[in-house]
């Protein structure tokens, strides 16, 4: 029972976690000699009691109050334009590295769109000589639907990282086509399982720093694409670990929970389908050069799936929204997962509603924990002084991981979840309904 703010937390695991291997210098610093441990335990141990505003006392208000506390960390960015590697995904789009503090140049008048505040682009010649031999753990973050790297609730999770005292990470942040005053360049616009500016960026980064530890962070849409991401890489994925914050999992489940509230109907999928109305308008020169999309149906739009329905569905080919929704979900793929990967829910979330939690697929697969506490919205775990809750597990499972486990010896083979069928049939979670030429790379 939840008593003035103090939210209970469950974790959800697999009866076996994922043992652990803990590196030279943590095993040095035990008093038992203990050498290993699990995945469930590093998941326990990175997470604090759960106290919450209590006047704050239940999702929507937790939800809702996020238009009001947008007091966060100062991040500051440099941003680097990347052009698509792949044909079929073409276009450009843009990622903000975290960087120390400097002076932000004025507003250029010549951009299309302004930059979010304390970011600026590299200066000439200074991307050019990135890369780095260093060790210094690197996060790849996603952000959720139609935000960017100025996010409040991402830059919670950040400052903490950035001025971590055992090492300072490197952060960037994968800003999605046309968000955070990125422009469109081609027809191929961002949906639920657009995991592919999220992998050019992984095998880059793997290439210019090749002894960096690499770990991903994704919040509600951008939790189901990191999800989907790392899913589809399985045993190869390049991540050493992965942490994910409000996820909706199941997109149809969740949808059809936010039409079946006055609230969800009225409040939550109006605001998500005026903001993505409003994200389409701002680049419309764009969406008449590079689409066939109807602006004055777009225009008449009033939820979010409303929004999918005139964008994605004509986009990628869907029949329906609910067909993309089924498709672009990551539910199924968190038993292809094979990397330590923790997910941050809220029960009384709602948008990402507990009812599209994959409970059973957290249960089989040892690679994965959900951690559910019972109160905090949507990504909101407002605390009394105006802290943010969810920054401390997400901030402390990645220096776990970063500076405890040995991640070179984290086996990558030992679930197979066909292991319990009939003998010539088989579960294959990736096998999606949309299907892409990749022979076109």
């Amino acid at each position: 029972m939840d008593w003035f703010g103090r939210a209970n937390i469950e974790f959800t695991h697999a009866a076996s976690p994922l043992q652990l291997q803990l590196n030279k210098a943590t095993t040095a610093g035990q008093a038992n000699g203990k050498t290993t441990t699990d995945l469930a335990q590093i998941c326990r141990d990175s997470t604090p009691v759960c106290q919450l505003n209590p006047l704050l006392f239940n999702g929507h208000l937790q939800t809702m109050w996020t238009a009001v506390a947008q007091s966060a960390p100062e991040i500051y960015y440099r941003r680097r334009i990347f052009d698509a590697d792949h044909a079929t995904y073409n276009g450009t789009f843009a990622v903000d590295f975290a960087v120390p503090p400097f002076k932000v140049p004025a507003p250029d008048p010549k951009l299309p769109q302004p930059l979010p505040p304390r970011t600026a682009f590299f200066e000439e010649g200074a991307f050019a000589d990135i890369g780095s031999d260093d060790s210094r753990p690197m996060l790849l973050v996603l952000h959720g639907l139609s935000g960017g790297s100025y996010e409040v609730y991402l830059r919670h999770c950040l400052l903490p990282l950035l001025d971590s005292v055992d090492e300072p990470w490197e952060i960037a942040v994968v800003n999605s086509r046309g968000c955070a005053g990125s422009s469109i360049t081609s027809g191929v616009l961002f949906n639920a399982r657009a995991t592919w500016d999220l992998r050019q960026v992984v095998l880059w980064a793997r290439e210019k720093f090749p002894n960096r530890p690499l770990f991903g962070l994704g919040f509600s849409l951008g939790a189901n694409i990191m999800t989907n991401y790392v899913g589809e890489e399985g045993a190869g994925c390049p991540l050493k670990a992965a942490v994910v914050v409000g996820n909706p999992f199941d997109l149809q489940v969740s949808n059809k929970f936010l039409q079946h509230s006055f609230l969800g109907r009225s409040v939550y999928e109006t605001f998500m389908g005026n903001n993505m109305k409003k994200l389409i308008n701002r680049h419309r020169e764009a969406i008449i050069k590079h689409t066939d999309l109807d602006l004055d149906r777009i225009n008449q739009i009033k939820t979010l799936y409303e929004f999918d329905r005139e964008v994605q569905c004509p986009t990628w080919g869907y029949p329906t929204e609910e067909a993309y929704y089924r498709d672009a979900s990551s539910c199924d793929l968190l038993l292809d997962i094979r990397i330590p990967f923790m997910a941050l829910q809220a029960k009384d979330d709602p948008i990402a509603v507990a009812e599209a939690v994959p409970v059973g697929e957290f249960k089989q697969n040892p690679y994965t924990v959900l951690c559910m506490t019972s109160l905090g919205g949507h990504l909101s775990w407002f605390e009394p002084g105006g802290g943010r809750w969810h920054a401390k597990p997400v901030t402390q499972f990645l220096h776990n991981m970063a500076t405890k486990i040995d991640l070179d010896a984290i086996p990558r083979n030992l679930m197979d979840h066909n292991s319990k069928q009939r003998p010539g049939v088989s579960f294959k979670p990736l096998r999606r309904k949309l299907q892409i030429d990749l022979s076109q790379a």
